[in-house]
């Protein structure tokens, strides 16, 4: 397989008997230019270093095999020295503390064996406590030039963190870097809380807490940390929530009297529009990225299967055919796919299936996966993993759409129900 490249690319990442073969790159400390640098040099290079290869489809070469080092940043690149141990990519940076500890980080790719550089030069500023993301807009520009596909490095997750016993489980709401880095929490652990999502501009998360008793979403603001009810509607319980691309309408389920089915609601007014009726349990509905149609479960035809219908409701078209029972469908960014959780022979699964049911593609296999996130750009799928017994514990793990690189994301504790966010502004 080679992945599409840009401007006068010629690196590849090559598909051989079905296993890519990671494209080897260096990356030297960013040269410090000036005093209050240096300690940031080294640790972007790393952060850069770590999002290339957490992909999969790079392999840093370690520096004790360099030939040359970058001691300025626009020193002419000794390519044989770089080809020489087969380096087919090079990224220089350089970093600069500025006045009010302001800190200029730029950066050059090159391709090593063509011998020229792959793009522009690009140049980040920020605060000091911004350093990690300037890192990772340096490896989602690399990232992107050499793959062609969309970032995704420079993103946030919000989830549940838990502590303490199965049985006796404290949640509450936490976000971080999608690499686990920088855990802030949201909320306390003095009620359960559940399913938070990300608004399109990343601002907002909504949730479903049971502080009150019974489940009952809220809408939080994630700089200020305030937050207010917004689906409490007397004699229900609200849950599911998830926001439409424009950040306008919140779409999710809610129960009355038994019965179970899927509203949408203005964010401004707070007018509830009812969008099912059947009998059965209707739930876990994620918006198309044109905001057209809604993907969701239900029960309907007997046990838990995917639909898709119209935002405004009306017919839905069944789109899972498979043996299981199938759950929490999340549309792709890209639009093409539909990520869920299979239920099949006492075995979870997160996998994708294209909008017409066809194509479908089992991603994991677990005692308990669930709750699939899609990356900004459509190309890896976090999820929850729990492990069996009375000891059991969840936590987070990634995996590309095509079934490879699955790896655990670090928390601090216990961790449940990601989302993520768009790329961060």
């Amino acid at each position: 397989m080679t992945l599409p490249s840009v401007g006068r690319a010629e690196l590849n990442l090559e598909l051989k008997d079905g296993v890519i073969e990671p494209l080897p790159f260096a990356v030297p400390d960013f040269v410090a230019e000036n005093g209050g640098a240096g300690e940031y040099a080294s640790q972007i290079a790393r952060v850069v270093a770590a999002d290339l290869t957490g992909t999969g489809l790079f392999r840093e070469i370690p520096k004790n095999a360099f030939i040359s080092n970058i001691t300025n940043f626009n020193s002419p690149v000794q390519y044989a020295d770089w080809k020489a141990i087969n380096a087919q990519a090079l990224i220089v940076g350089a970093v600069t503390m500025g006045s009010g500890g302001r800190l200029t980080v730029k950066f050059r790719l090159f391709d090593v064996f063509s011998g020229a550089p792959l793009g522009e030069g690009l140049q980040f500023g920020g605060t000091t406590k911004s350093w990690r993301r300037m890192a990772h807009k340096v490896a989602d520009a690399a990232y992107s030039r050499i793959t062609g596909e969309g970032p995704y490095f420079d993103s946030r997750v919000v989830f549940v963190s838990e502590t303490g016993p199965k049985n006796a489980r404290q949640k509450r709401l936490a976000i971080m870097d999608y690499d686990g880095a920088n855990v802030q929490y949201l909320t306390d652990s003095r009620s359960i809380v559940l399913a938070p999502r990300f608004s399109p501009t990343g601002d907002r998360v909504l949730y479903t807490s049971y502080e009150t008793g019974f489940p009952k979403i809220y809408v939080l603001d994630v700089a200020t940390v305030g937050r207010r009810v917004l689906a409490d509607q007397p004699g229900t319980m609200t849950f599911a929530p998830r926001f439409s691309p424009d950040g306008q309408t919140v779409v999710y389920s809610l129960s009355r009297g038994g019965n179970t089915d899927i509203y949408k609601m203005s964010v401004s007014s707070g007018n509830p529009v009812r969008l099912t009726s059947e009998p059965s349990i209707e739930t876990a509905p994620s918006f198309s990225p044109d905001g057209k149609q809604i993907v969701f479960e239900s029960d309907r035809s007997g046990n838990q299967q995917l639909y898709v219908m119209s935002a405004n409701g009306g017919e839905a078209r069944r789109i899972s055919f498979g043996k299981g029972r199938y759950g929490t469908p999340v549309w792709s960014p890209r639009g093409d796919l539909v990520a869920f959780t299979k239920q099949n022979k006492g075995r979870f699964h997160i996998g994708v299936m294209r909008l017409d049911g066809s194509e479908e593609r089992l991603l994991t296999a677990s005692f308990l996966d669930e709750g699939p996130t899609w990356s900004p750009n459509g190309r890896v799928i976090m999820f929850m993993r729990e492990t069996a017994g009375a000891g059991g514990s969840s936590s987070l793990y990634s995996v590309d759409i095509s079934g490879r690189n699955l790896k655990r994301v670090k928390t601090p504790g216990g961790a449940s129900d990601p989302a993520w966010s768009p790329l961060l502004k």
